[in-house]
């Protein structure tokens, strides 16, 4: 017996890490920072529907936001990274994360 089964390409989802510093301005607005990210997160479901958050940090470090999500391609991720720009981050950069299971099969293909 065959299973055929078909695949849309929006199906697939990758894992992305998106590390966000913010500028010294927007930084400092500890008391908005709740309606800021409220706002943030608007207009990533708006431009990027797609998009499934699985978790958000605050960072006490080099980065001040973590984000970790699943899109279903790069140029997907890369909006989510420019929508920060746009509204305040001084850097934000998307990482293609892979689970750590599949990395170890890709090493065996080595």
């Amino acid at each position: 017996m065959f299973v055929i089964l078909k695949i849309n390409k929006g199906d697939i989802m990758t894992t992305y890490v998106l590390m966000t510093k913010l500028t010294p301005e927007v930084s400092s607005k500890v008391r908005e920072r709740k309606e800021i990210g409220s706002s943030w997160l608007d207009q990533v479901k708006e431009k990027c529907p797609n998009v499934k958050f699985i978790a958000h940090y605050a960072l006490l470090g080099t980065y001040d936001f973590m984000d970790i999500y699943e899109a279903p391609d790069a140029e997907t991720a890369a909006k989510v990274a420019m929508i920060s720009m746009a509204n305040g981050a001084a850097q934000a950069e998307s990482w293609t994360a892979i689970p750590y299971n599949r990395f170890v099969e890709l090493t065996g293909e080595i």
